[in-house]
C-alpha cells in the first residue's frame, strides 16, 4: 500500500497553488497534482501496477466525496464500474451506496456504515475464499484521510482557498491488502459566500409572543387576517396583547388599532403579515428599518412559486440576509407562503383556517412534540387524520425566505419538555441540509427523536415540489442516506409518517432494552401476522422465548378460563377468541414479566364476542366499555405501571373507534392493523437502539 509522504490535505493545497507545476485548469486537478494527491491519500494506480486491479473476480467500488448543495461535503461508497451504473432503486435501502456528511462521521462509523453494502459483503467473502485478511484496515486508513481532505477543503470554511468540488475513485479495488484506482478524478471551485447567522434566540419570541401585531386585517370583510385574527381571540390570546396596524381605524374586533410601525408605543415581539403580495416587498424594507420587530410572519403566497416572482422574492431574501448583519441581528422571518403557527405554549393559533373547520383538543396529557412543515396543507391533513399526534408547536415554513428548515431544528433539538419532532421537507437551501442534519444529530443526542418524510420522490413529484416552494428537490437515496445516518427516522409515505410520528411520541418514555417481541392474539391471523412484520431493511426484531416460569404463569391462566384445552403456549400465541378482556391483560402483563421480552404486540380482538369493546351492548347490556372489566380500563394503568413498551391492535371497523378513542386517550399506543402496528415498532426500536449507539460512540464533530 503506497504511503503517503505528506497529508492530503497539505497535497490539495499545494494543488491548488501550483506547487507542483501544473496547478488546476477549468477546475479539473492537473494530472501530476492528482497523481501527488492519491499517493497523499495511500492510493495507487492501475498504471502503476502494471494492470493488477483488473482481476476478473475483483469488486469494483465507488469512492467519492461530493461537496453537495444541500449537505454540503459528502463521503460516499459502494458499487463501483459497471455495477455502480445500475439504477439504486434495484437495491434495498444502503445495499447499492451509504452517504454520510463528512462533518457527522468519523472513518470507523463510516467503515461500519460501508459494511451494510453488497460491495463491503463480496468483498469479505472473496477474502474468506482466498483465506486472506478482510480489507478493513486499508480501507479504514482511506477514509480517515478522505473525511480530512474533506474537512480541509468543505463548502462554508471562509479559510479555504477553494472547496474540493468532487473527488471521483471508480473503479478503486483492494488488491494484495492496497487500494488501487482504476480511474480517478477531481474537480475543484471557488469559495461561495454562505448566508448570515440568523438570530435563532428570537425563535423564543416568534412561538412565545407577550406582544402580537397584525396587518391585513380587514375592517368590513372576513380576509385571511381577520380570521387569523378571531383565532387568536377564539384560541385564548389575551385581546389586550393584540394589536391591529390599520390606518383610519379605532378598533376592529375589540382590538385597538394603530396607524402603522412609526406609531407603536414599544417593540412588537411577532407582527404577522396578511397583505397582498405586492405590498410585501416595501413593507419588509419598512419593518428591517424600523426595528420595531423580532419577529415577523409572512402570511402570502406568490413570492417565489411563480418565475416572474422568484427574481423579486430572492432579492428580498438577500435584504433580509444582509439584515442580519446589524446590531442585535434584526428581525426574523418565517415564510412566505406560510400557513402559520399553532403555539400552546404560547397560547396562541395563527392560522388562518378557521376554528370550526380544525377543532385542536388536548388529546395528550403533556404536549411534547412538534411539527415543522414546508406545506400548511400537510400538517392540516396529519391533525385532522390523527390528533392524537396531538404537537405543542406547528409551524408552517413555506419559502423558507429567511427561517429554515436547519434553523428551526436546530431551535427545537435543545429545547426544554420536547420530545418528538415531525419534519415535512420539500427541499433545502443552500447547505441548510448540513445545518438540519446536525441539528438531528443534536435532538438525538439529546434523547429526542426525529421522524422526517421528504417529497418529491419522483420526477412529476420533484416538479410539484418546484410549482409550490421553489426549492429543489435534490437527490433521494443522498438524502435519505445522510439524514438516516444523522439519526432522523425517514418514512417511505404519508402512512407511514403517521405511524411513525404517533409511535416515536406514546413510546418515547419506554425503555427499549432489545429487540426481543412478544405476539398475542385471539385470532391466529393476527399473532402471525406480528411475526412476518418485525423485519425492516437492515434490522430485525425476533420473537423472544418465553421462560419456563411464564409459560407455566400463562398456562394457569389460560385454565382459569377455561381455555387450557384449546391453546398452546408459545410466541406468538393465538389465545382463541373465547379469551375476554382480562384473559387479554393478564397475559400481555405476564410477557411483559419475562425477562427475554422487550415489547409485546397485543391484538385486543374488539370483534370476539367476549371482549368488551361496544359502546352499549344490546345482546349483553352493560358487558361494553362502561364495564370496569373492559380493556378501556385495565389497560392503560397496565402500560403505565410497565417500563417496556406495548402496542395494542385493534383491527375492526367504526364500531370499535369509541374502544380505540379510549384507549389512545388513556395514553396506550394502538394501531387499527396488525401490520402497520408491528412495522412501526420494529422501525422504532431500530432508531432507538441506533440512537443509544450515537450517544455511545458521539462520531463526528456535533455535541448535544
Amino acid at each position: 500500500m503506497p504511503q503517503p509522504s505528506t497529508d492530503a490535505a497539505t497535497l490539495f493545497e499545494q494543488a491548488l497553488a501550483g506547487g507542483h507545476g501544473h496547478g488546476h485548469d477549468h477546475g479539473h486537478l492537473g494530472a501530476r497534482e492528482l497523481h501527488a494527491l492519491l499517493d497523499g491519500l495511500g492510493i495507487g494506480l492501475d498504471g502503476d501496477r502494471g494492470g493488477d486491479a483488473a482481476r476478473a473476480d475483483g469488486v469494483d467500488l465507488h469512492v467519492a466525496l461530493h461537496s453537495t448543495r444541500e449537505f454540503g461535503m459528502v463521503l460516499g461508497a459502494g458499487l463501483g464500474g459497471l455495477e455502480g451504473e445500475l439504477d439504486e432503486r434495484n437495491f434495498r435501502r444502503d445495499r447499492a451506496s451509504v452517504h454520510a456528511a463528512v462533518a457527522l462521521t468519523d472513518a470507523a462509523d463510516f467503515l461500519a456504515l460501508f459494511k451494510r453494502t453488497f460491495a463491503y459483503q463480496k468483498l469479505a467473502a472473496l477474502a474468506q475464499r482466498d483465506g486472506t485478511a478482510a480489507p478493513d484496515a486499508p480501507l479504514l486508513a482511506c477514509f480517515e484521510r478522505l473525511l480530512a481532505l474533506g474537512r480541509a477543503f468543505a463548502p462554508g470554511r471562509a479559510e479555504a482557498r477553494a472547496v474540493l468540488q468532487a473527488l471521483e475513485l471508480n473503479p478503486l479495488r483492494c488488491t494484495a491488502g492496497a487500494l488501487v484506482a482504476g480511474a480517478a478524478a477531481c474537480r475543484v471551485a471557488a469559495p461561495q459566500a454562505t448566508r448570515l447567522a440568523r438570530p435563532l434566540a428570537k425563535i423564543d419570541k416568534l412561538i412565545h409572543p407577550r406582544r402580537i401585531g397584525l396587518i391585513g386585517v380587514s375592517g368590513s370583510g372576513m380576509n385571511f387576517g381577520r380570521i387569523i385574527l378571531r383565532n387568536l381571540m377564539g384560541g385564548g390570546y389575551p385581546k389586550e396583547q393584540l394589536l391591529v396596524l390599520k390606518p383610519g381605524e379605532a378598533e376592529i374586533d375589540g382590538v385597538r388599532c394603530v396607524e402603522g410601525l412609526k406609531a407603536l408605543d414599544d417593540k412588537l415581539d411577532l407582527l404577522i403579515v396578511a397583505v397582498a403580495a405586492s405590498a410585501v416587498y416595501a413593507l419588509v424594507d419598512e419593518i428591517i428599518e424600523s426595528d420595531a420587530v423580532d419577529a415577523v410572519m409572512l402570511i402570502p403566497g406568490s413570492m417565489g412559486e411563480t418565475q416572474a416572482s422568484r427574481e423579486p422574492a430572492a432579492a428580498l431574501a438577500a435584504r433580509i440576509n444582509a439584515a442580519h448583519a446589524r446590531p442585535g441581528g434584526g428581525p426574523i422571518f418565517l415564510g412566505a407562503n406560510c400557513l402559520g403557527v399553532v403555539s400552546h405554549p404560547g397560547a396562541y393559533d395563527s392560522w388562518f383556517i378557521p376554528l370550526e373547520r380544525l377543532p385542536k383538543p388536548q388529546k395528550k396529557k403533556v404536549r411534547d412534540a412538534v411539527m415543522l412543515s414546508q406545506s400548511g396543507a400537510f400538517m392540516i391533513t396529519r391533525l385532522s387524520q390523527n390528533p392524537w399526534l396531538d404537537p405543542a408547536y406547528m409551524l408552517a415554513l413555506g419559502n423558507q425566505t429567511d427561517l429554515t428548515h436547519g434553523d428551526l431544528a436546530s431551535y427545537f433539538s435543545g429545547l426544554d419538555g420536547i420530545k418528538t419532532l415531525g419534519i415535512y421537507i420539500e427541499g433545502f437551501k443552500d447547505l441548510d441540509g448540513l445545518h438540519f442534519a446536525q441539528a438531528v444529530r443534536r435532538a438525538v443526542l439529546n434523547g429526542k427523536q426525529v421522524v422526517l418524510y421528504k417529497s418529491g420522490r419522483t420526477a412529476p413529484g420533484q416538479g410539484g415540489v418546484m410549482g409550490h416552494t421553489a426549492s429543489v428537490a435534490g437527490d433521494l437515496a443522498l438524502f435519505e442516506s445522510v439524514l438516516r445516518h444523522a439519526g432522523a427516522i425517514v418514512a417511505e409515505d404519508f402512512n407511514t409518517f403517521d405511524d411513525l410520528f404517533y409511535i416515536a411520541g406514546t413510546l418515547h418514555d419506554k425503555a427499549i432494552g432489545g429487540g426481543r417481541v412478544g405476539a398475542i392474539s385471539g385470532a391466529g391471523f393476527e399473532a402471525v401476522g406480528v411475526a412476518d412484520n418485525i423485519e425492516t431493511d437492515g434490522f430485525a426484531m425476533q420473537m423472544g422465548a418465553l421462560e419456563q416460569a411464564t409459560i407455566e404463569r400463562i398456562e394457569a391462566i389460560l385454565k382459569a378460563n377455561k381455555l387450557d384445552q384449546l391453546v398452546e403456549v408459545r410466541n406468538p400465541i393465538d389465545i382463541n377468541p373465547g379469551a375476554d378482556d382480562v384473559a387479554h391483560m393478564d397475559i400481555t402483563e405476564a410477557f411483559l414479566d419475562d425477562p427475554n421480552i422487550d415489547a409485546v404486540v397485543v391484538g385486543l380482538d374488539p370483534t370476539a364476542p367476549s371482549v368488551r369493546a361496544l359502546e352499549h351492548s344490546k345482546l349483553r347490556p352493560g358487558y361494553d366499555l362502561s364495564d370496569a372489566r373492559s380493556t378501556v380500563h385495565l389497560m392503560p394503568p397496565l402500560v403505565a405501571r410497565h417500563a417496556k413498551p406495548v402496542v395494542g391492535i385493534l383491527d375492526g371497523g367504526s364500531l370499535y373507534d369509541a374502544m380505540t378513542a379510549r384507549l389512545m386517550d388513556g395514553g396506550v399506543c394502538c394501531f387499527r392493523n396488525c401490520a402497520r402496528g408491528a412495522r412501526a415498532l420494529v422501525r422504532y426500536v431500530q432508531a432507538r437502539l441506533y440512537a443509544d449507539d450515537l450517544k455511545r460512540r458521539r462520531p463526528g464533530q456535533i455535541e448535544a
